[in-house]
Formats: structure tokens, C-alpha cells, sequence
């Protein structure tokens, strides 16, 4: 039987080389973060990033914001996944919060507004330089960390306690180098793993071979 991997030791290469990366969403300030995090759910942040010029350009902020209608938000969302809950959900964050400066910088307030979920917070927090609270697990996680071995399952939630569980709270930035590694490297299909970083100690590839 192999020995348990030494995870804390093992991750760092990982997290090296992706620390300084930002998240895909092409993003200027908070406000626009916390908009395609809401519309990126359950489709590509390439299509977000596509749409949110128009988007920003009538929306400017979160007081425009709050001041539109479903309808109105509807109309310049209306080819996203889910359109018609996620300007729904735009409408009443953006009443709830009013003003830019009033977006909530901790995992229990951004999660309690409506449309962001652990994921969605863990993204905002990460992207603004505040401390990790909790693992970002994105479809890519979903699939790579199970491949790697840190986790096991396909449950969101599991996989982040998995996760947590075995690195300390300063290498927690983990979720998001894995996510990197899902689009690059660790692929759905034909994954690179001979040019892997982690191939040395990843359970997908050394049950190959």
C-alpha cells in the first residue's frame, strides 16, 4: 500500500505557478466581479465576458443597478443560461446592497445574497485580495481534484471540505490553481498529463501507467 500523499508539501509547485493569476472574467472593479460571477453560473466565462461591455455601459454600477427593472436587466441577459433567475437575482442584490462600496467582503454576507453560492464567494474574496475563507470548486475542480486524488466524489460542497481538510487555510487558494490546471493542463478529454506539474503524485495518471 503507497503511502498517503503529503499534500501541503506536494501542492506548492501548483500554487506557485498559478498565485498571481487572475480569473478568466474580464473584470475592471468589484461591482463587475460580482455581476459575471452571478452570470457565469451554469455557463462559460467566455460567453460572460462577451456580454458585459453592453452590460456595464447600462449598468454602470451597483446604484444603476438598483435602480433598473428585471425587465431591463432581463433584455441585456437574455442569451445567458438561466437568464430570467439571474436578473432576478441582480435586481435584488443590487437593492439590497444599493451602492458599490457596500459589497460585503466575507463568505457569510456575499453567500446570504441571492444567486451566490460558496463558489461564487470564494471568487470574489480571492480576486479581491482578502483572505481565503473557504476553497473555490468550479466544474474544473470538480473533475480535476478527484483525478489527483485530494478528494473524491462530484459533490461541490464535499470536495471543498475534502480539500480543507487537508491543507492549512494559507494554501487554500489551491481551488483556483486547480481550476487553472483543469483548463490547461487536466483536461475533460486527452488531458497533457506528461507535461503535468502534479503527474508525479496524481492518482488518474500513476494508475496508467
Amino acid at each position: 500500500m503507497s503511502a498517503p500523499v503529503n499534500w501541503p508539501k506536494v501542492i506548492q509547485p501548483l500554487l506557485k505557478k498559478y498565485k498571481s493569476s487572475k480569473h478568466p472574467l474580464e473584470y475592471k472593479n468589484t461591482y463587475q466581479l460580482l455581476v459575471m460571477v452571478v452570470l457565469s453560473a451554469q455557463d462559460s466565462d467566455r460567453h460572460i465576458n462577451q456580454i458585459a461591455p453592453a452590460f456595464f455601459k447600462m449598468f454602470p454600477n451597483m446604484t444603476a443597478l438598483s435602480k433598473a427593472t428585471e425587465v431591463a436587466i432581463s433584455e441585456q441577459i437574455s442569451d445567458v443560461r438561466n437568464f430570467g433567475n439571474k436578473a432576478r437575482w441582480l435586481s435584488e442584490i443590487a437593492q439590497s446592497v444599493k451602492k458599490d462600496a457596500a459589497i460585503p467582503m466575507d463568505l457569510e454576507a456575499l453567500t446570504a445574497l441571492k444567486g451566490i453560492g460558496r463558489k461564487s464567494a470564494n471568487v470574489i474574496l480571492r480576486e479581491s485580495g482578502k483572505p481565503a475563507e473557504g476553497i473555490i470548486v468550479d466544474l474544473h475542480v470538480v473533475r480535476v481534484a478527484p483525478r489527483l486524488g485530494i478528494a473524491a466524489g462530484t459533490d461541490p460542497k464535499k470536495i471543498e471540505k475534502q480539500i480543507m481538510d487537508v491543507l492549512p487555510q494559507k494554501d487554500w487558494d489551491a481551488g483556483m490553481a486547480i481550476s487553472f490546471l483543469g483548463r490547461e493542463i487536466c483536461r475533460p478529454t486527452n488531458p497533457k498529463c506528461e507535461i503535468c506539474l502534479m503527474n508525479a503524485v496524481c492518482a488518474f495518471y500513476n494508475n496508467k501507467l
